[in-house]
């Protein structure tokens, strides 16, 4: 595909769009488990890793977390997060590993939460947040070699190959 022009940050949509075989790859690795681990920036500058159900819903990848947990306040005064799949139950991970990284924005249009609660029927009261992506990796096993697919906005997808 071929490399775009601008390197902001964009939507899961806008990824999906940019790299749409990749895109589906990355999805489906993320639904393959509930849970995940999400890194914020704590106040202090000090990473905080912690537990995280992300959603792919109406072409966004959302975050959604308790009120006032600490990851959302983090995400409130920092919108920098890396999201890492849950790597399963065992050293096999024949699907890879699995991340993305960029900026959550708080989602506040009370139209778009009414869709949320209404097809997801979440806990209430929550934080949304949307994701906006800088880049998102995939490291594989492929026979000998360890293959590394990124994308970053405005770029095409690069794979590594190594032995």
């Amino acid at each position: 595909m071929a490399a775009m022009t601008s390197s902001s940050p964009l939507s899961w949509s806008g990824f999906a769009a940019a790299e749409p075989v990749f895109a589906d790859t990355v999805r489906r690795r993320f639904q393959l488990y509930k849970h995940h681990v999400l890194a914020t920036v704590r106040a202090d500058g000090s990473p905080r890793a912690t537990g995280l159900e992300a959603d792919f819903r109406f072409g966004e990848l959302l975050l959604g977390m308790m009120p006032d947990s600490r990851k959302a306040l983090d995400l409130r005064r920092d919108p920098r997060f890396a999201l890492h799949a849950n790597p399963g139950p065992d050293a096999e991970m024949g699907d890879g590993d699995v991340r993305v990284s960029g900026r959550a924005v708080e989602v506040t249009d009370p139209e778009f939460l009414a869709r949320v609660i209404e097809d997801a029927d979440p806990p209430q009261p929550f934080h949304l947040f949307r994701t906006e992506l800088t880049e998102a990796v995939r490291i594989g096993l492929d026979g000998d070699f360890l293959v590394i697919e990124s994308w970053r906005p405005g770029q095409p997808l690069r794979t590594v190959r190594r032995k």
